[in-house]
């Protein structure tokens, strides 16, 4: 069959018959991906498919590389062009075909993501499973898409000869090399090796709650060689990842995101401990964010002009217990200013009459 399509081409002069030959496999290569993503619009239009739009998303640009370079790379022995013209031509489409294919392979990493994303969703109450999978899922797939692109890149450099050449002479000389390598990326390979250890031994994850550096926030990104703390305020804080193997740090959800926290009010003597406590009880009681499981209200100190009061109070996360305790501390000022306005804090002073001895007059 490539002989008599060969045979009937011979017939139109070379340079046109290579334009077309080449024109008609890209034309032919688009055609297959518009219809590949056409039918799986078309699918996803029916069944509703999450996988189907993930697909389309992230491998349309990629497939509209590779699938052109695939077409050409298969009719390229019918292009008719002197042995060195072919030559580089068919390096050329040998390489764009590696570097696409590559690409999609990367992509097609994201398709995973995606998908295991979807089965288990983060932003549920008990998330601790499903931060462990993330976790190890964002470090396995950045290893695997800087392996590809390792390998990808290797492939179409070794296939240089002079590279070949180049590769042999390191060979001999590796045990230097991998010493001045060695020093020269040692904190890179430290790095590397604190991800594997927090990939997997997961003394944070994604989604974490941390007190760092006196900052509180969660872990939004973990990379080969940082780790990314979203700040309350919307701030980002960049950490190496050995400082999480080094220094020591507050994980406020390792095994469970369920919290204590503290209020502190501080009184004049005469505050009513038992009516303050009751209203405590009956604040949680009445709000949707407390978990039921602590609420304590205890006198921890006494001041020179004041008694500290000290209120327990529990919930389900970090973010739950911020906003309890502030409605808390809220209502029980309330409480006393409305209820026993004698019990907020007080200065007493006693006069003395002017009278008395050793005293003069009051100014």
């Amino acid at each position: 069959m490539n002989e008599q399509i060969a045979h009937l081409l011979s017939h139109f002069p070379g340079i046109f018959t290579g334009l077309a030959v080449l024109l008609g496999a890209l034309a032919a290569g688009l055609a297959a991906k518009l219809t590949l993503f056409g039918l799986l619009r078309a699918y996803d239009r029916r069944e509703n498919s999450s996988l189907a739009r993930s697909v389309g998303r992230h491998l349309r640009r990629a497939s509209a590389l590779f699938l052109p370079v695939l077409a050409v790379s298969l009719v390229l022995p019918l292009v008719p062009l002197p042995p060195k013209p072919f030559e580089v031509l068919r390096r050329v489409v040998e390489f764009v075909l590696i570097l696409s294919f590559a690409w999609g392979l990367i992509k097609t990493l994201d398709v995973l993501q995606d998908w295991v994303q979807g089965r288990y969703h983060i932003e549920t109450a008990d998330n601790l499973r499903v931060r462990k999978l993330f976790t190890q899922l964002q470090f396995l797939k950045k290893l695997a898409a800087s392996l590809i692109a390792f390998v990808a890149v290797g492939l179409v450099l070794m296939s240089f000869e002079t590279v070949r050449r180049l590769g042999t002479g390191l060979l001999t000389s590796a045990g230097i090399a991998s010493v001045i390598v060695g020093f020269a990326a040692q904190r890179s390979i430290s790095n590397l090796l604190a991800g594997f250890q927090i990939a997997f031994t997961q003394p944070i994850r994604i989604d974490d709650v941390l007190v760092v550096e006196g900052e509180w926030g969660r872990v939004e990104e973990i990379t080969f060689t940082y780790v990314v703390l979203r700040i309350w305020d919307e701030r980002r804080l960049v950490l190496p990842l050995n400082y999480f193997i080094e220094k020591p740090f507050q994980n406020w959800t390792r095994t469970s995101s369920r919290l204590t926290g503290v209020v502190f009010l501080y009184a004049d003597y005469t505050v009513p401990v038992g009516p303050l406590r009751a209203e405590l009880r009956r604040v949680l009681e009445a709000h949707p964010l407390w978990d039921q499981r602590v609420c304590t209200l205890q006198v921890t100190d006494s001041k020179e002009h004041t008694v500290e009061l000290r209120a327990l109070v529990s919930a389900a996360n970090a973010s739950n217990l911020w906003d309890l305790r502030c409605a808390v501390r809220e209502e029980l000022v309330a409480y006393l200013q409305r209820e026993h306005p004698g019990s907020l804090p007080r200065t007493r002073a006693v006069l003395e009459p002017a009278s008395s001895p050793g005293i003069g007059p009051l100014a």
